[in-house]
């Protein structure tokens, strides 16, 4: 789509409002808003500023003017505005030398899949992510210096079998086995229809979606794949789709990986795969009917597995996700079929055009642009280097005994490890200028002091249970 044909689609459509969006380091959607009649054809190339300054991570107040610049290919109409709202996703500049701005994740994103095409590893990377989330009906918190509290209600949890009220009849999914449940039992069919609907409203391919495994209202809605820098801009898209769906029929959507105790997690399972004109690089005749350079690309991903779960995984909750029983991986391993190895070899398609590896610890919390590009700079690394991956393991790692637990290598069981993971291991990630030093150096200070700390200097609410009486 050009500029042209983004007015015309305006005037199609009556759309009397724009909101040119962007997002920030750490993967917030931003937007500003302006009427109709101030989007021409140059504003698609002279943008319009804005202050950096306000956006965490982004300028200081002495330098904070910045520009965004609209990228027609991204267009679709807002399907919750009353106004005819125009939405458009913006790449951000500096206003003085007009140079990209190295902060802006899509302008990280897009530089990944340059460098992909100057190492001649490949010239495309494929990507296809299962974003979780969980709807509730109520959600109440608070944290202050004499109080700290958390309140989940949701209509399909097992708590709401035993109370006096219509919902809580039979139809509550027994404790676990909430996945691919039918109603009564899954609530959300209508609602989860609502959000796919809107979903291709605005563009995006759909393939299926379902109730996931955890009762208390997981849901799952698959994309279909795309290319990196659309995929993320559509992970975006999602999001938006699911938390307004879900307020406008009175529920809240949250994609924190793990809202619920003693309940799954929500993960974010990447598919991914490289491609040389035209041709699929991970079909072969190795493991699990893989390629050599499938095997090094899972080699790359698990060497450098701890610096990727900083933008994988990169909340203090995310950790409480990988722990063991709950479909979530822990340790460095990768298998076929196997859904408790962090790389599983899926093995649903004989069609060479369709052999990927499905990369299983990243989560929904992630700004996708960094999380896709940072996995793919790590396949990249182990194809060029030759990293061998180690022999498969193909057992339930979640019935590994502790010594030989033990002998393996395991994700980051903290955020602050995965930032220490980040600060020893960032070569793979500077090549080609793709990942700034400052980027990463702006990553960890945020997170570790703005996160990290801020949690830890903080009474939580299960210690009194422990130590009120000590």
């Amino acid at each position: 789509m050009t500029p042209k044909e983004v007015l015309a689609l305006c005037r199609e459509k009556d759309v009397k409002a724009v909101n040119i969006r962007f997002c920030d380091l750490f993967g917030n959607a931003r937007h500003l808003s302006m009427p109709i009649t101030a989007l021409g054809e140059n504003t698609f190339s002279e943008g319009i500023g804005f202050n950096g300054s306000a956006i965490a991570g982004w300028q200081s107040i002495d330098q904070s003017d910045l520009v965004v610049i609209p990228q027609q290919e991204t267009a679709f109409i807002d399907p919750f505005t009353e106004l005819t709202t125009l939405n458009i996703i913006g790449e951000i500049l500096d206003p003085i030398t007009l140079d990209s701005y190295s902060r802006d994740p899509r302008l990280i994103a897009k530089k990944t899949t340059a460098f992909l095409n100057h190492s001649g590893v490949a010239d495309s990377v494929v990507v296809g992510p299962e974003a979780e989330f969980y709807v509730f009906d109520e959600v109440r918190f608070e944290q202050d210096s004499a109080a700290a509290f958390y309140f989940i209600d949701c209509a399909d949890a097992k708590q709401h079998r035993g109370r006096d009220e219509p919902s809580s009849f039979d139809s509550n999914p027994r404790h676990q086995p909430g996945y691919a449940s039918t109603p009564p039992a899954d609530h959300l069919l209508d609602l989860r229809n609502e959000m796919m609907q809107t979903l291709i409203a605005c563009g995006l391919s759909v393939e299926r979606h379902h109730h996931e495994a955890g009762t208390a209202g997981q849901s799952e809605i698959n994309l279909g794949h795309g290319d990196l820098v659309s995929m993320a801009d559509n992970i975006l898209t999602y999001k938006y789709v699911v938390k307004n769906v879900a307020r406008q029929n009175n529920k809240t959507a949250t994609f924190m990986p793990k809202p619920v105790y003693a309940k799954q997690g929500s993960g974010m399972h990447l598919h991914f795969s490289l491609w040389k004109e035209g041709r699929p690089l991970f079909a072969g005749n190795d493991y699990a009917g893989l390629s050599e350079t499938a095997l090094f690309a899972i080699g790359g991903i698990l060497r450098h597995a701890g610096a990727l779960s900083a933008f994988s995984n990169p909340t203090t909750n995310s950790y409480k996700r990988l722990a063991s029983g709950f479909s979530a991986p822990m340790l460095l391993t990768y298998s076929q079929r196997n859904r408790s190895a962090a790389c599983r070899i899926p093995v649903d398609h004989t069609d060479p055009n369709k052999k990927r590896i499905e990369v299983r610890f990243p989560d929904p919390s992630c700004n996708p642009y960094l999380a896709f590009s940072a996995m793919t700079m790590a396949a990249i690394d182990g194809i060029q280097n030759k990293i061998d991956p180690g022999e498969s393991f193909d057992g339930n790692t979640h019935e590994l005994e502790e010594g030989n637990l033990m002998q393996r290598e395991r994700l980051p069981g903290s955020l602050d490890q995965a930032l220490q993971a980040l600060q020893a291991d960032c070569q793979f990630l500077l090549k080609g200028d793709v990942f700034t030093d400052d980027v990463i150096k702006t990553w960890i200070s945020h997170k570790r002091n703005l996160e990290v700390n801020q949690l830890r200097t903080r009474p939580h609410p299960y210690e009194f249970c422990l130590y009120y009486d000590v």
